[in-house]
């Protein structure tokens, strides 16, 4: 089978699909458990907290939302630093630390599921559960985006549901309780220092994350030069007022204090809030949060890999298409065996900082390279165009984040990025292999 004769993915995808892949995918599994981290530094002012991280999200969706209609590609942040710098090396570094942070989400969420399940049938090993997912979630991944499509826009509603649960129980609570109030939290929160604010920014900065992965399935969207930019900027201003509702609701009802030492905080608040939603079924609903996660994480990994190969930057079997499903099934395969291995392992905590931290960075260099692309390229016919000063402004917002991000995410996003410049290092040697061999 020739180049043009090799099956490519399947456009499914329209608009409203689309929105609910980043909704799904922004919303996840991190609110039902950040709202304590970020109460435990940012106390009452966790809202001002989630409000700058929704800020520097926003600046960079609108640079998402140009680059993503301009170039409508897989690998999505590789492809946009080869188009601004020509960079291969820069490309590959690039998708490794945005693969690294989906795979490494990606095995901790199918823990956390393990737990979750174990919790809802006591006696099943939390190793069967790990196991059980992550197998569903690649036969999901493999049958086709349209299947994947819909089970996220079900257990996207499903935890949005949730969400909703939190700020209506939590809001007529208030209502019946005068002494605490919405307005006494915003009072409270003046006496949080910017320090405070700041590191709690740091770290509610990764609910945020996931509008960044709608660029990796661009390939498999109906009209994506229109399609993009509209729904990446929909997602994130339904997510961002969905959160800010749940956090200024979630500190007025619980004590800061008592958030940051609860592993359930959401489930604290509609504890506190009413008896009239059983814990168990909460937790069911935080356990399709956790699930589809990490169903769009596996996606967002296997596209990654499918789109990095078609740049030439990964073997080139990692790129194929299943003729009849229209899946990219070898890369599926390679997600599937490495986050069953970390989660197997039994050693990996997962750290809201490091992914955070990571994807600062990538996002710092995704504002560079449209500030490039736009004084090269600007002719280039375009359904959206960002304001001049974002991507400048987004940049900086970016690297003014990262101090904050706490100091043991260092070590392992060192570690990510060594092995991404090795990776870099072992493909320029084959590369100066086979031309020698010519």
């Amino acid at each position: 089978m020739t180049d043009t004769e090799r099956p490519t993915l399947h456009r499914s995808l329209g608009f409203w699909a689309l929105v609910f892949y980043g909704v799904g995918d922004i919303l996840g599994a991190g609110i039902y458990a950040l709202v304590g981290k970020v109460a435990g530094v940012a106390g009452a002012a966790s809202w001002a907290s989630f409000g700058i991280a929704l800020f520097v999200a926003g600046l960079t969706a609108l640079t998402y939302a140009e680059l993503g209609g301009r170039f409508p590609r897989s690998a999505g942040e590789s492809f946009f630093a080869e188009q601004a710098f020509g960079r291969p090396a820069l490309s590959l570094v690039v998708g490794w630390v945005v693969l690294c942070s989906g795979i490494l989400s990606l095995s901790t969420v199918s823990v956390a599921f393990g737990g979750y399940m174990s919790s809802l049938i006591p006696g099943l090993p939390p190793t069967v559960a790990v196991i059980g997912i992550l197998l569903l979630l690649a036969a999901i991944n493999f049958r086709g985006m349209r299947e994947s499509s819909m089970t996220n826009i079900i257990a996207t509603m499903v935890e949005l549901t949730g969400l909703l649960i939190v700020i209506v129980a939590g809001a007529l609570f208030l209502l019946r309780s005068p002494e605490q109030s919405v307005a006494a939290t915003i009072e409270a929160s003046t006496a949080v220092s910017w320090t405070g604010i700041a590191q709690g920014a740091a770290l509610s900065f990764f609910a945020f994350i996931g509008f960044e992965d709608m660029v990796n399935v661009a390939e498999e969207v109906k009209d994506p030069g229109k399609n993009m930019p509209r729904a990446i900027l929909t997602a994130l201003v339904v997510t961002g007022m969905v959160y800010l509702a749940v956090v200024i609701v979630a500190t007025s009802v619980v004590a800061p204090e008592a958030l940051r030492e609860s592993e359930a905080p959401l489930l604290a608040v509609v504890q506190h809030s009413t008896d009239m939603v059983p814990p168990r079924l909460f937790s069911l609903i935080a356990l399709f949060a956790v699930a589809n996660t990490g169903l769009l994480n596996f996606i967002m990994g296997s596209r990654l890999i499918y789109g990095m190969s078609r740049q030439g930057l990964l073997p080139e079997p990692l790129g194929r298409v299943h003729a009849s499903r229209r899946t990219p099934h070898w890369a599926i395969l390679a997600v599937l065996g490495v986050a069953l291995g970390l989660a197997l392992s039994g050693t990996l905590t997962y750290l809201a900082g490091t992914t955070s931290l990571l994807l600062l960075v990538v996002f710092f260099i995704v504002h560079i390279s449209l500030i490039v692309i736009k004084r090269h390229t600007d002719s280039i016919m375009r359904t959206f165009c960002a304001p001049t000063l974002v991507p400048f402004l987004g940049a900086l917002t970016c690297v003014a984040l990262m101090p904050f991000v706490p100091l043991n995410s260092l070590l392992t996003a060192g570690i990510i990025l060594s092995l991404g410049a090795a990776l870099v290092a072992l493909q320029s040697r084959g590369r100066a292999t086979r031309r020698r061999d010519l």
